[in-house]
């Protein structure tokens, strides 16, 4: 081989010897690449799995939203305590037709009681005995202590008394129906709850002798039965009447979402 042959043919080899780096070098980066893409899809499916399934993030975490059972809770507002959500699908309320709280009442056959005697504000641990509330279901007294205040949300458990009545504490309003209600009713119900959601409970309550009742701090709502629309306006005036307004924790203190019981949203926006 001549002298420009060998050239060639080294100059082929170094040819060759830099393709096959160039080579390594894109299939590392490709690597690279399809790696960034896996953890970025695997974060995404992560949190879409989340939100779909109403999370199991940290309390005390960023307050939140999850889906129908509107939960919201942080280290302000909260806790869920473990109890298990109501994502049903509530039905769409009728336009009130009463707006005065006692005609409302009277209409629906319910008992009203409003500025009840203070029960106490003293905070016991997690777990305590219930301290023997004067009221079924309780309207105030001494409770749990923060951050177990049950969180805003609709639920398909009861919550602890202690529990709930320290959210009563902080403004909130609780509505509560008989286990046995028909399902019909409960969904019902929760259709009123999705229009009047921020900074209100719902649950079903065994231990108490009405069908539906409402409850803010010193103050109840109780009808023995459920009489449809006239025990959702019932609930709705009790709402516009109470709601924020007692417990001496301004409810506007702890931050929530939604449309309010002073202000529930019309039914056509509910859902």
């Amino acid at each position: 081989m001549g002298e420009g042959g060998r050239e060639r043919e080294q100059l082929r080899q170094e040819r060759a010897a830099a393709e096959e780096d160039a080579g390594r070098s894109d299939r590392n980066r490709l690597l690279i690449g399809y790696a960034v893409v896996s953890t970025v899809v695997l974060a995404i499916a992560a949190l879409v799995f989340v939100l779909a399934s109403g999370g199991d993030a940290e309390e005390g975490g960023p307050a939140r939203d999850a889906g129908g059972a509107h939960i919201n809770f942080n280290a302000e507002i909260g806790s869920t305590n473990g109890v298990k959500p109501d994502e049903r699908a509530g039905t769409l309320p009728p336009a009130a037709k009463a707006a005065n709280l006692e005609a409302a009442a009277k209409r629906a056959g319910c008992e009203l009681q409003l500025r009840l005697e203070d029960e106490g504000h003293t905070h016991i641990p997690p777990g305590s005995p219930e301290p023997g509330y004067r009221t079924n279901p309780p309207t105030s007294g001494n409770h749990v202590e923060a951050p177990f205040q049950q969180a805003d949300g609709a639920y398909l458990e009861a919550p602890e008394p202690i529990n709930f009545v320290h959210s009563l504490e902080h403004g909130r309003m609780a509505i509560q129906y008989a286990p046995e209600l028909p399902e019909e009713d409960q969904l019902a119900l929760k259709g009123l709850y999705d229009t009047m959601y921020g900074a209100t409970l719902l649950f079903p309550n065994g231990e108490m002798p009405y069908e539906v009742a409402a409850t803010t701090w010193t103050n109840l709502l109780g009808c023995p039965t459920y009489e449809g629309a006239a025990t959702l306006d019932a609930i709705r005036a009790f709402g516009k009447a109470t709601w924020g307004k007692f417990g001496g924790e301004e409810v506007f203190a702890f931050t929530f979402t939604g449309p309010t019981p002073a202000e529930p949203a019309p039914p056509q926006a509910a859902g």
